[in-house]
């Protein structure tokens, strides 16, 4: 008897194992009926890196060698402007995002690498500025993470606002997997949350706390690549990069603490094992993993009637198997995986416009429009 429970405890120990790990065995497959046609929008980009509308249809663009872009009426032109961005591995120019009001205000935000402030080298940091023309004005720094460091990994970063107009923006761990992202009292490996004018709101996790980093909003991240509102509630989510394997689809909760890299369901690139536990008490388990590692940028849900089949999911860029995904979700979990835009290269982001359109910047091509076929 005491054999037959000892063997009861590991078949349910390993059941239990499998429930946790199903999310991440659902397949990408190509799609078996290809119901959409792409069209090529904004041609010859590097690495069109952010991407935003402004109410007169045009497009603001970041590319990650600095330049910005505004494409207008069938052509790019160049912003000046620009503050000094320091280019360097991943970090560059990086994402943009305009104000929920901005018809009202003007403001438009993006994050990017930074050599200012303390130390050699770069972080990322938080503007925002107004368009005037052809050239940025009013330029005001709201965030920089800090210190600065010649490394050249994990800079993040996404920008989103949520319903009640705070702002939020994501910094990766700089490369320093065991120092960063446990410490809220060092920037780096966090999800941020400000005001639009970029003071700390009274009610952040941290406040009290001394010596923390009070924008903190969450932590225990990796490097946050995918930020977006899921329209139907109002929740952040995000997408971050694991190492190899256990990238991460996360929800964004406050104070919470998303593991890393005290739990991971990744290994070191070298395929040796940095952690040996998935999970652990007081760390978020992700809403979704994948095994391998499809290496996810830009993030966007449907909620366009344009694309009725497709209401409700998400869409996440590919960078390393050069697709974008389609991941279908039933009360949070994934249970279909789909691949669009197969071959076409590196996704490096995707929105949905205002035209109810879905958007995605292809790295070495430029930005493509998903149409429909009638």
């Amino acid at each position: 008897m005491k054999n037959l429970h000892s063997l009861l405890i590991l078949v349910f120990i390993s059941l239990s194992a499998c429930a946790q790990q199903q999310e991440s065995e659902v397949k990408a497959e190509s799609p078996t009926n290809i119901n959409y046609t792409s069209e090529l929008v904004v041609a010859d980009l590097n690495i069109p890196w952010g991407m935003t509308f402004l109410p007169d249809g045009s497009m603001l663009i970041t590319e990650k060698t600095g330049e910005l872009i505004l494409f207008k009426d069938g052509k790019k032109n160049l912003v000046d402007g620009v503050p000094d961005i320091y280019v360097r591995g991943q970090g560059g120019f990086l994402d943009i995002k305009t104000h929920p009001d901005y018809k009202n205000n003007g403001w438009i935000y993006f994050t990017y690498a930074s050599s200012e402030g303390e130390g050699d080298g770069g972080n990322t940091a938080l503007m925002r500025a107004k368009l005037d023309g052809l050239s940025l004005v009013e330029k005001q720094l709201l965030y920089k993470a800090g210190p600065n460091t010649k490394r050249g990994q994990h800079f993040g970063s996404r920008i989103e606002f949520d319903n009640e107009g705070y702002l939020y923006f994501s910094i990766g761990e700089r490369g320093e997997r065991d120092v960063n992202p446990q410490d809220i009292t060092r920037d780096c490996g966090k999800i941020y949350r400000l005001h639009d004018d970029g003071s700390v709101p009274s009610d952040n996790p941290f406040v009290e706390i001394e010596n923390a980093k009070t924008a903190i909003f969450s932590y225990g991240h990796r490097n946050p690549q995918g930020m977006a509102k899921n329209p139907y509630t109002g929740a952040i989510w995000v997408n971050e990069h694991g190492p190899k394997g256990g990238d991460e689809i996360n929800i964004v909760e406050k104070g919470k603490n998303y593991g890393w890299p005290v739990i991971s369901y990744g290994i070191n690139y070298s395929g040796t094992p940095f952690t040996d536990i998935t999970e652990k008490e007081g760390m978020e388990q992700p809403l979704f993993y994948w095994v391998p590692s499809i290496a996810p940028s830009g993030m966007a849900f449907v909620s366009s009637d344009i694309y009725p089949e497709w209401k409700g999911n998400i869409l996440v860029g590919s960078l390393k198997f050069e697709y974008l995904e389609r991941l279908v979700l039933e009360n949070n979990n994934v249970i279909k995986r789909e691949k669009l835009l197969e071959g076409t290269g590196r996704v490096r982001n995707v929105i949905q416009g205002p035209d109810g359109y879905i958007y995605v910047a292809i790295e070495g091509k430029g930005i493509m429009k998903i149409v429909p076929k009638k």
